[in-house]
């Protein structure tokens, strides 16, 4: 009888302490939702930009994840592993074009992903980008040759890389790959306010996309709303600075107290807060630890004081030359 009440004291603990944990599993469950439901009502572009799913509904009717991987000087292993492990912690959108020289190793880590981890093909969205000169002037063979490097079926989205001469002809091409269904959405990179005034009226299919550099320090208030008002979905690369400014922006004042206060790093709140502005993400890594970091940016949100706090940091500051 002792050796039983004790063991049915055990039993009773342990159920407890399973009962607890759930609970407390639960909980976080419900704070994210609850979370992504407040952050989704004040979002730019209601209905399209959902935080519950972490996807975008892009005018092309498909939707794409709103956090990715950037790939921009990754080769090699190294681009194959840091593509692997994204797609481990869950990543679902991958970002390369032809000018980064990597598409193959994109291609070979999706490919080889899809049979270690069960992925399908549809769960992951790829965008890659043509380049102006030669590749706009050809742009049939740059396309396929794309696609060819990268020989995962289909391109989700592609992008003309910057305006060109020879911009209006290379789209026209892209929209000919999307009625044969070798590419799913087209869209813009590095396009600003002037430049879609005078390229939009000369093509028929609406850009689903444009990805254009986006950081605090260069916030491009003018421009965002612009995109967004076209129903254009609007993608930051450059997130974190780039290019020898990453730790000057990790490092500000501003956005150290806002990630003290959340108990999150710098980089999750400039994330956050590209999100919040209904901005897409795709910061660039090849560590695990900061990949898997990058995508938890669903657990806390900003306050409007926060975003304002953020959004006083603009410099105008543009850390690349496009």
């Amino acid at each position: 009888m002792k050796r039983a009440g004790v063991f049915g004291c055990c039993v009773l603990a342990l159920l407890s302490l399973l009962w607890s944990g759930a609970q407390a599993e639960v909980t976080g469950r419900e704070q994210e939702k609850m979370i992504a439901t407040e952050t989704h009502e004040t979002l730019p572009n209601p209905g399209s930009f959902d935080f519950s799913t972490r996807t975008v509904t892009l005018n092309s009717g498909y939707t794409m994840p709103i956090n990715g991987l950037g790939t921009y000087s990754l080769h090699g292993d190294e681009c194959i592993n840091a593509v692997k492990s994204a797609l481990q912690c869950g990543v679902r959108l991958i970002d390369t074009a032809s000018a980064y020289g990597n598409e193959e190793e994109i291609g070979q880590a999706i490919r080889e992903s899809m049979v270690e981890l069960g992925i399908k093909r549809e769960e992951i969205f790829v965008i890659t980008k043509i380049y102006p000169g030669t590749e706009m002037a050809n742009p049939e063979a740059s396309i396929q040759a794309c696609l060819d490097r990268l020989d995962i079926g289909y391109v989700d989205m592609m992008l003309l890389h910057h305006p060109d001469s020879n911009d209006v002809a290379a789209y026209k091409a892209m929209e000919r790959f999307v009625q044969e269904g070798k590419i799913r959405s087209i869209g813009l990179s590095n396009w600003y306010v002037e430049e879609l005034e005078t390229f939009l009226p000369q093509v028929d299919t609406l850009p689903a996309l444009v990805q254009n550099e986006i950081h605090p320090y260069y916030q491009e208030n003018d421009v965002i709303p612009y995109i967004q008002s076209l129903g254009i979905t609007v993608q930051g690369w450059y997130p974190l600075g780039g290019r020898g400014h990453t730790q000057e922006l990790l490092g500000d004042a501003v956005i150290c107290d806002i990630a003290q206060a959340h108990g999150v790093s710098s980089a999750q709140v400039i994330l956050r807060w590209n999100l919040q502005k209904g901005v897409v993400v795709i910061p660039g890594s090849s560590n695990p630890d900061h990949i898997l970091e990058n995508t938890q940016l669903y657990h806390f949100a900003l306050s409007d004081e926060e975003m304002a706090r953020i959004n006083a940091l603009d410099r105008g500051e543009k850390h690349d030359w496009y």
